[in-house]
């Protein structure tokens, strides 16, 4: 099965890196958040993929609804993101 690439969510396979699984990465405010999913420790590919795409979900509402700074975000809504990538296992 052919697993593309998704906006936020980027696929990596042997081809073209020495890792197999999603990427997450997504950028606001001037600041990029990125978070890898490994095929290996979620049990596939279709399995890192969901996990990714939840996280996604839940990191979207914090990036769109905090708050700014100069157009920037603020301090507490870049701990708050990181702190959803970290809580990930």
């Amino acid at each position: 099965m052919m697993m593309n690439s998704k906006k936020n969510l980027t696929r990596f396979t042997y081809e073209n890196a020495a890792f197999e699984g999603w990427r997450l990465c997504i950028s606001r405010g001037g600041t990029t958040f990125t978070k890898y999913f490994p095929d290996k420790k979620y049990g596939g590919a279709q399995l890192s993929l969901d996990a990714a795409e939840d996280i996604l979900k839940k990191l979207i509402p914090i990036l769109e609804g905090g708050r700014r700074v100069n157009r920037m975000l603020s301090a507490s809504t870049i701990s708050k993101a990181e702190a959803l990538l970290k809580k990930v296992p």
